[in-house]
């Protein structure tokens, strides 16, 4: 059985999609409504499919001081989550990060359910920032385990959305942009074969931002599904992408 472990942060001002702040027209309260939207997206994704989901959620102490608040981040996130799935469900699991980096936290988690939960036979981890995946996305990258121990989800300037794993690499520095190719290599390294999944953009840059606001307003277009609460938030925002002149750009109308 493959789990999805979506890998969460508390969703507060400045601590998540802080990037978007200094080219985008929305402030730090926005960005974090941008990423909350996304996140749950990304579990009811994961949840709606066939895998189980894992909610991996950042602890308190692994976060910069300053956004350490009264609410733990465990209480939050769980909160969060609880609005897409139900924690007493059998397919669902909640259990804390362990690592002082992206990298190791991926690594960790990855590597504890590899060896030591026989349920699972192979691990999807995604960090919430990619919400026109869908639950058809988790399935196809589950079935494409069967042939490639490695499977990476493609997204921009050489990132990744998600990485699945059915067996283990060396995860120091695994992340190292470009994601996409340091985890290629790390895969081939182990004597592994990849495959990739589709290509999806994040809404962690402008230019991942703009496409995929472009995607839901062109989707919205055409009456076809979107990602729910992402694309709320976007007409909340009022965020839309126009040619100012100088090219695309995230506007709001």
């Amino acid at each position: 059985m493959t789990l999805v472990a979506v890998l969460a942060d508390p969703p507060r001002p400045g601590l998540v999609l802080d990037s978007l702040v200094d080219d985008a027209p929305i402030d730090a309260k926005d960005a974090a409504d941008l990423y909350e939207a996304s996140l749950l997206d990304t579990i009811a994704a994961s949840a709606n499919s066939g895998a189980k989901t894992l909610v991996n959620y950042r602890s308190d102490d692994t976060l910069p001081d300053e956004h350490v608040t009264d609410t733990p981040a465990e209480a939050e996130v769980r909160a969060l989550a609880s609005q897409v799935v139900d924690f007493d469900g059998d397919d669902v699991r909640f259990e804390v990060q362990v690592g002082s980096t992206f990298d190791a936290r991926v690594g960790n988690t990855v590597t504890h359910l590899l060896r030591d939960d026989p349920d699972v036979s192979s691990v999807l981890a995604v960090d919430g920032v990619a919400p026109l995946i869908g639950r058809g996305d988790v399935d196809s990258t589950s079935m494409k385990l069967r042939r490639s121990p490695v499977v990476l989800g493609p997204s921009d300037d050489g990132a990744v959305w998600g990485a699945a794993f059915g067996d283990l690499v060396d995860f120091e520095g695994a992340y190292t942009p470009p994601a996409l190719e340091t985890l290629t290599q790390r895969a081939v390294d182990a004597g592994h074969d990849v495959d990739y999944a589709p290509t999806y953009p994040r809404i962690d840059t402008p230019s991942g931002l703009r496409a995929t606001v472009a995607q839901i307003r062109a989707r919205q277009h055409a009456d076809r599904i979107v990602p729910e609460h992402t694309a709320q938030i976007v007409d909340d925002l009022g965020l839309a992408v126009r040619d100012r002149g100088d090219g695309p750009e995230i506007v709001r109308e």
